[in-house]
C-alpha cells in the first residue's frame, strides 16, 4: 500500500469502535466520539471511541495484571523481551508506509518527513532497546563489610503514557520501547488530534503475540488522561506535550511520590557565530530540521536565531529567503515542505503570536499570512521577524508554528548570555566553522541537548531539558534506566 492510499479522506473515513485492551478489542463504556479532522482540508477523515475514566481503569487493570504475573512479561528472561520488541518492530516496519500517511493526515507532517521519522524511528528504538537489555550483564559488587552486593534492575510497574500529537509514533517509542524493555506493561493515552495510527500500532503489537495487557491503547481528551495520572495503580508516568500541562502532571505526581518523566517545552537559540557558512545549499537541510520541521510544530526547534550585529542583515536575509523558498501544500504531496497546522485552533494560536509580534515592533522580513490557494486547510506562511529583542513575547514564549524571530548580539559571550535568559531548556545550535569554538560556545548553553552545525536526537544519547523543558531522559541507556527500580541484595 502506498502512502498516498494509505491516507483517509473525506470520502473514505476510517472509523473504529473499539479499544485495545488486555490483548482484546474491547467495546467503549462510554458513548462519547472523538472526530479526525483533516488539516489540510477541514473535512472529517476518521472517527474513534472517546475514552472514560471506566475504560482508564480497565487498561490499568489489564497492565496491573499482566505486570503483576510473572510468566507474563516482568519476570521473562531478558532474552525472550528482546525477542518480543524484534518482532513488534517487524511488525511496526511492515506497516511503515501506513504510519507516515496516517500521521501526515491528521496533523498535516509533510509525508517526506512522516516517512524519514514516524514512519522508522519507533522500529529502530525498540530494535536498540532490546539489544540493550540483551546486553546487560549482572551488577555484583564486593562489600566493604563482607560479602558481596547483587544490584539488581527491576521493572518499575505499571506506566502511564500520555503522547502529543506532533510525532505521536516516535513520542510514543520514546516511553514504550525502553518501558518494555525494562519489563513494565502500559497503558497509552494517545492525543485526540492523532488517533487513527494508535489503532494500527495495535494491530502491530496484536500481530507481534505480546501477552494480554502488555500494551493498552485508550484515546481520550485531557480528563482520561488525568484520571490516568493519578490513578492508584500506576507506578510511573511519562509524559510528552505543553509545560503548563507538565506542571499539573508533575503536582499530581509529586503528591503521590510517583516516578516522572516530562518533556515539554521549548524556545531554543540558533546561534549563528560570526564565522558560519551561510551556504543555503550547504546547510539548508540542516537548517530546516533545526529550526521549521514539521511545520514548526517541534518542541526542540531553534526559533530564537541569535546573528552577531557584524552579519545581522545578512542572517536576516538568507533565513528570509530561506523560509520564502518552503514549498507549502498539501502534507500528503511528496514535494511539500511545509503543511497546514494541525488544527484550526491551533492555526489562531500562531498567527495570533504572528500579530503580537507585529504589535511589539518586529518587522516581517517574509510571511506573515495565509498562503494564496490554500484555503480550505489551516496553513500559515512560514514568518521571519527581524529587528526585536529577546524581551518580545515571540522570543520568550513557544510559538510551536514556523515563526522565527532574528535577534542581534554583540560577542559569543552576549549569544550564550542571550541564550540562557530563557524560561526553557530544551534544544538549541551552534552554527561556525571553528569546531573548539562552537563546542566552547555549546558548552555553556544551560540546555539539555544542543547541535553543531546540525541537531537531531540520537536514539543512543539522552534527550530531555532543564527549567521549564521538562525532567527526566528519554533515549539512550538513560532511557531504560528510568523505567527500572535499583534494587541492593546484601549476601
Amino acid at each position: 500500500m502506498t502512502a498516498t492510499t494509505a491516507a483517509p479522506t473525506a470520502s473514505n473515513n476510517i472509523t473504529h469502535n473499539a479499544f485495545f485492551i488486555g490483548g482484546q478489542w474491547r467495546a467503549p463504556e462510554g458513548s462519547g466520539r472523538i472526530s479526525v479532522i483533516s488539516p489540510n482540508s477541514g473535512q472529517q477523515i476518521g472517527e474513534v471511541p472517546d475514552g472514560v475514566e471506566a475504560d482508564i481503569d480497565a487498561a490499568v487493570a489489564a497492565a496491573r495484571a499482566a505486570f503483576d504475573d510473572p510468566s507474563a512479561w516482568s519476570g521473562l528472561p531478558a532474552s525472550e523481551r528482546a525477542a518480543a520488541l524484534i518482532r513488534l518492530a517487524d511488525e511496526i516496519d511492515s506497516r511503515k508506509e501506513q504510519f507516515a500517511a496516517l500521521v501526515s493526515a491528521q496533523n498535516g507532517m509533510p509525508i517526506t518527513v512522516a516517512s524519514q521519522l514516524e514512519a522508522v524511528y519507533p522500529a529502530t528504538l525498540l530494535r536498540y532497546y532490546a539489544g540493550l537489555i540483551a546486553a546487560q550483564t549482572d551488577d555484583i559488587r564486593e562489600g566493604m563489610f563482607g560479602g558481596v552486593v547483587e544490584v539488581r534492575r527491576e521493572p518499575i510497574g505499571v506506566v502511564g503514557a500520555i503522547v502529543p500529537w506532533n510525532f505521536p509514533q516516535t513520542l510514543a517509542a520514546f516511553k514504550y520501547a525502553p518501558a518494555l524493555a525494562a519489563g513494565c506493561t502500559l497503558v497509552i493515552k494517545p492525543s485526540p488530534e492523532t488517533v487513527l495510527d494508535a489503532y494500527l500500532l495495535a494491530e502491530a503489537v496484536e500481530a507481534a503475540g505480546l501477552p494480554a495487557g502488555v500494551v493498552n491503547i485508550v484515546p481520550g481528551g485531557r480528563e482520561t488522561g488525568a484520571h490516568l495520572v493519578s490513578h492508584p495503580n500506576i507506578d510511573k508516568v511519562a509524559f510528552t506535550g505543553s509545560t503548563a500541562a507538565g506542571q499539573k502532571i508533575a503536582e499530581t505526581c509529586g503528591r503521590l511520590l510517583r516516578p516522572v518523566t516530562l518533556e515539554l517545552g521549548g524556545k531554543s537559540a540558533t546561534i549563528v557565530l560570526d564565522d558560519a557558512e551561510l551556504d543555503l545549499a550547504t546547510i539548508g537541510n540542516d537548517l530546516f530540521v533545526a529550526t521549521l520541521a514539521n511545520n514548526g510544530q517541534t518542541c526542540f526547534l531553534g526559533t530564537r536565531v541569535l546573528a552577531p550585529k557584524s552579519r545581522y542583515d545578512e542572517v536576516v536575509d538568507v533565513l528570509s529567503a530561506f523560509a520564502g523558498s518552503m514549498a507549502i501544500g498539501d502534507s500528503l504531496d511528496p514535494g511539500t515542505q511545509i503543511g497546514p497546522m494541525s488544527s484550526a485552533r491551533h492555526r489562531e494560536r500562531v498567527e495570533g503570536y504572528i500579530a503580537k509580534g507585529r504589535a511589539e515592533g518586529g518587522r516581517i522580513t517574509v510571511g506573515g499570512g495565509r498562503p494564496d490557494g490554500l484555503d480550505d486547510g489551516w496553513f500559515v506562511q512560514p514568518t521571519v521577524f527581524a529587528g526585536i529583542d529577546n524581551n518580545a513575547t515571540i522570543a520568550r514564549e513557544e510559538i510551536f508554528g514556523p515563526v522565527l524571530s532574528v535577534i542581534s548580539y554583540d560577542s559569543d559571550a552576549d549569544a550564550v548570555a542571550i541564550a540562557n535568559d530563557s524560561d526553557f531548556g530544551l534544544g538549541g545550535t551552534v552554527w561556525s566553522s571553528d569546531a573548539d569554538r562552537a563546542r566552547s560556545v555549546a558548552s555553556r548553553v544551560r540546555t539539555g541537548t544542543i547541535g553543531i552545525n546540525r541537531y537531531i536526537p540520537d536514539p543512543v544519547a539522552p534527550f530531555g531539558g532543564v527549567k521549564q523543558s521538562g525532567m527526566g531522559r528519554e533515549l539512550g541507556p538513560e532511557g531504560l534506566a528510568a523505567y527500572q527500580n535499583l534494587k541492593s541484595v546484601y549476601r
